[in-house]
């Protein structure tokens, strides 16, 4: 019988398919697989190398069937998607994984640990909070303006319209309106509290944290933020420069060519958004610094400011400070605000 030295794995919640061939790419295993039956499966089988997209569970299953001695490569499933023959089945995605993950252009994405994983749950935690935070807050101003009740932007006036909600005796809320809202109140409360407790379990692991402390030194890059990347980022050496990790996270103009002729157009957006938008905003409060105290700010971003729009140069310098992230972590040290490589030292 051929030995099957690749399979490709596609996951699922209780039902998995496995697709496996031999060293001439015969197919020797076709078959599905319950939950309870796949460590069974593959602990009996030779070791060999064992493709799997890059979604839920993955980092899991990697890490277990990794630990029984398989070779695992998780894929972006964006690069499964063109070996996929016809139809769409979990068939058809396990046997198209097997074939994608022995070509060797497709790089395969970092497994994650268990503390990385927990670390970033924290944050996606935090970020599913204020987004239902927002929801409520808007709903309660909403539904009191219908009834004219009008607050300020801001804090101070959504604890005004909070305070007219809980209390009872107010007169400027009708008695129904006031049982419709209270639960609403009552849920941005605990919401409020909620986001607090995440933020303050996030500052104390980036406390505990060498790599998150040294990229915190890093101008735009605060706390939240330096805890997100020492988190995501699994293997930095993965990338094979600064540029191909910003390009990574969607910080490099898109390309358009035909007939010998390229344009670049709006940055790709590709890669994980969160780590996007944090550099964005570190980016945005930087170059607001610069504006409010020019005297003191850096030429180059004096000069970034004068040369394109306001957002422009913010994903500029987000495109910066994301190669500094990338240097930090793959060469140590720490932030050096004065440093100049030696082939622009002599520059003025």
């Amino acid at each position: 019988m051929a030995t099957t030295i690749t399979i490709g794995l596609d996951l699922a919640k209780s039902v998995f398919q496995v697709y496996g061939v031999d060293a001439e790419g015969r197919c020797t295993v076709k078959r599905q697989l319950k939950r309870r039956e796949v460590m069974a499966f593959f602990t009996k089988l030779p070791r060999c190398l064992i493709g799997m997209e890059a979604c839920g569970t993955a980092h899991h299953w990697a890490r277990e069937l990794g630990a029984c001695g398989h070779a695992v490569k998780l894929l972006p499933p964006r690069d499964v998607k063109a070996y996929v023959r016809r139809g769409k089945t979990d068939a058809a995605d396990a046997e198209a994984i097997c074939e994608a993950v022995t070509r060797p252009r497709h790089n395969a994405v970092p497994v994650k640990s268990v503390e990385q994983q927990c670390a970033l749950m924290l944050h996606r935690g935090r970020e599913l909070l204020i987004t239902q935070r927002t929801q409520l807050t808007n709903a309660i101003r909403a539904h009191m303006a219908e009834l004219g009740v009008i607050a300020p932007v801001g804090q101070e006036g959504l604890r005004w319209l909070l305070a007219i909600v809980v209390e009872p005796a107010n007169a400027a809320l009708p008695a129904a309106a006031r049982r419709a809202l209270a639960p609403m109140a009552t849920a941005l409360i605990a919401t409020e509290t909620a986001i607090g407790t995440l933020t303050a379990e996030i500052s104390a692991g980036h406390k505990n944290n060498t790599t998150s402390r040294r990229l915190e030194a890093i101008p735009g890059v605060g706390p939240l933020a330096a805890s997100a990347f020492t988190a995501t980022i699994a293997n930095p050496q993965a990338y094979k420069s600064g540029r191909a990790f910003a390009a990574s996270l969607g910080l490099t103009p898109r390309l358009n060519g035909t007939g010998g002729k390229t344009t670049l157009g709006p940055i790709t957006k590709q890669g994980d958004k969160y780590l996007r938008r944090l550099l964005y905003i570190g980016a945005i409060a930087k170059l607001s610094a610069v504006r409010r105290n020019p005297a003191k700010a850096d030429p180059w971003l004096l000069g970034l400011l004068a040369r394109k729009p306001f957002k422009q140069a913010a994903i500029a310098l987000a495109n910066k400070t994301a190669r500094i992230v990338w240097a930090l972590l793959v060469r140590g040290g720490t932030y050096i605000d004065t440093y100049r490589p030696a082939a622009f030292a002599g520059r003025a």
